[in-house]
């Protein structure tokens, strides 16, 4: 990440701890990528996760302190949690239970706390209940509230935050050489012929990963969606990722002739995008998806539910329906495969999209400009 000179600040170095929960890859990509620019501008940074994070993304190596915590808001974790906060000028929790868990290490210190809200629960029942005591919690004990899309923005006012600002996330993409690119090319036959898609369309889909794939709306959802086009000649094939190979779902696809082919745990959709016609997302909810993201770079064709901040992430680049309407969703996917001008638009639209969203330095200068903000007198 190439990071702006700054100049340098008065005294010691603003002391700045980062807490990072059971977030998502992205979040943690984010608290990574947000440390190593906040330590380049001179900022002292010290991450606090749990000890498998640090191997994962590696805090320590971009110019973070790192501090192991115990998994969950624990008595432990917060006492280490108040430990490592005896000197820190600000504090910045990332997710809802990371927000908790500083909120608790932090109760009786006039330390500004800032939280960004990176995703929204789908939870339904209790457990719904329980999360929304604790977004209330969270909410009103921050000094500021970021939120990743501007949904989040509303909820976290909803929820009672007396300060809360929209601040887009940066995600990090991975960088392929020309190398790279040559080799997926020169493999594109032969990854087509492996999923059976050599002489028809290749739709490609993610959902939540789930013990129980039945139960996830999202995957229901582009199931029903793909008898929209199994009359299609060449009929379409949807390789989907997040469905696992549960039987129960396997012996569905087969009774009702569903052009789906699940992919196997850990084969990522992602890797399959540049042998694909259509990219498509079902989701209830979702910030920025990372096949959203990869999909329009590569300026493949997308089908997304406009839900949370897909909207904002896709502007005109791709085409949105309704979530919950799967006659909505095939029809879309019928629409684009009759019309080559359409998608041939939409794959030039996907990577100059691209190019107006957030990078990781904007994302830096951002937040370290609300850390000024709040830190101005000390």
């Amino acid at each position: 990440m190439s990071s702006t000179p700054q100049p340098p600040r008065r005294g010691a170095p603003l002391h700045v701890v980062q807490l990072l929960g059971s977030g998502s890859v992205g979040t943690g990509s984010h608290v990574r990528s947000l440390s190593a620019g906040l330590a380049a501008r001179g900022l002292a940074v010290t991450v606090g996760a749990a000890g498998s994070a640090e191997r994962r993304y590696g805090f320590a190596a971009a110019g973070a302190r790192f501090v192991p915590l115990p998994s969950g808001a624990t008595l432990a974790a917060v006492r280490l949690l108040r430990m490592a906060c005896a000197d820190a000028d600000l504090v910045h929790a990332h997710g809802i239970r990371a927000g908790m868990l500083a909120t608790l290490a932090l109760r009786g210190r006039s330390v500004p706390l800032v939280v960004t809200w990176h995703a929204r629960s789908t939870q339904v029942g209790p457990a719904a209940q329980l999360r929304a005591i604790t977004e209330r919690l969270v909410a009103r004990a921050a000094t500021v509230v970021l939120g990743a899309t501007s949904d989040l923005v509303h909820r976290a006012r909803q929820r009672g935050a007396r300060d809360a600002r929209l601040a887009p996330v940066a995600l990090t993409s991975a960088r392929r050489s020309p190398h790279a690119d040559r080799m997926a090319e020169a493999h594109r036959a032969k990854l087509r012929a492996d999923l059976g898609a050599l002489d028809r369309p290749l739709l490609v889909a993610a959902t939540r990963p789930s013990h129980d794939p039945g139960r996830d709306p999202g995957l229901d959802l582009l199931l029903n969606a793909s008898r929209y086009w199994r009359d299609r000649l060449p009929q379409p094939l949807l390789a989907l990722a997040g469905g696992g190979q549960d039987r129960a779902l396997l012996s569905r696809i087969e009774r009702q002739r569903l052009p789906v082919r699940l992919l196997a745990p850990g084969e990522a959709p992602a890797e399959l995008l540049p042998i694909a016609d259509l990219a498509l997302l079902a989701a209830r909810w979702a910030g920025r998806p990372p096949l959203v993201d990869e999909a329009l770079r590569r300026g493949v064709p997308l089908v997304a539910t406009a839900v949370g901040g897909i909207p904002e992430v896709v502007g005109d680049a791709g085409v949105l329906v309704p979530y919950g309407k799967p006659a909505a969703l095939g029809a879309a996917v019928n629409a684009l495969l009759d019309d080559p001008d359409r998608r041939a638009a939409l794959a030039i639209a996907g990577p100059t999209q691209a190019r107006t969203w957030p990078t990781e330095d904007t994302t830096v200068a951002q937040v370290l400009s609300v850390y000024d903000e709040l830190t101005a007198v000390r």
